[in-house]
């Protein structure tokens, strides 16, 4: 970490690179749970759900490098390991034993509720202290706020369309 970044950083940056990995962990986690999902969903508007779920994996993937730049930028090591993933993320991955629509989406709804908590944590652990952080984590929170929304509003309409004799 340069000399100026350690000065500005006025909070526990050995603390603040724990919870940068374990979110890196997190939207890895994320990412795969998001495509393999795309992959494998069935039932009422697959094909649009599909398309969402591959652009959501995509914004988790641009997550992941913002955070692993972040890391580094503070001196430290982003996790190499995606054998580390699970045990440092609080979020966990939801493997997609049911791939119908909307059990797809409840999954990932889980992961964004999750994810949410820990950008807000991390937007609070930074604020006042480290502004490159901070303005990362909201950026981040942002997106996931979005992606909480935007599923609430799929599972919603799905509820809506469908034909009580089934899926």
């Amino acid at each position: 970490m340069g000399q100026v970044t350690r000065e500005i950083a006025k909070l526990d940056v050995d603390k603040l690179l724990e919870m940068l990995n374990a979110a890196l962990s997190e939207e890895w986690l994320a990412y795969y749970q998001y495509w393999i999902g795309a992959r494998v969903v069935e039932g009422k508007m697959r094909s649009a759900v599909e398309a969402e779920l591959l652009e959501h994996a995509n914004e988790e993937l641009e997550h992941a490098e913002m955070i692993a730049e972040r890391i580094i930028q503070l001196g430290g090591t982003p996790v190499l390991s995606p054998d580390e993933w699970s045990k440092l993320a609080h979020c966990k991955y939801a493997r997609p034993d049911d791939t119908y629509v909307t059990a797809i989406l409840n999954d990932n709804l889980g992961g964004e509720r999750c994810a949410i908590k820990r950008y807000q944590e991390i937007a609070e652990f930074t604020f006042g202290k480290d502004y490159i952080t901070h303005k990362m984590a909201l950026s981040i929170l942002e997106d996931e706020l979005e992606h909480e929304q935007e599923i609430e509003d799929w599972l919603n309409d799905i509820e809506v369309s469908i034909d009580h004799r089934g899926r």
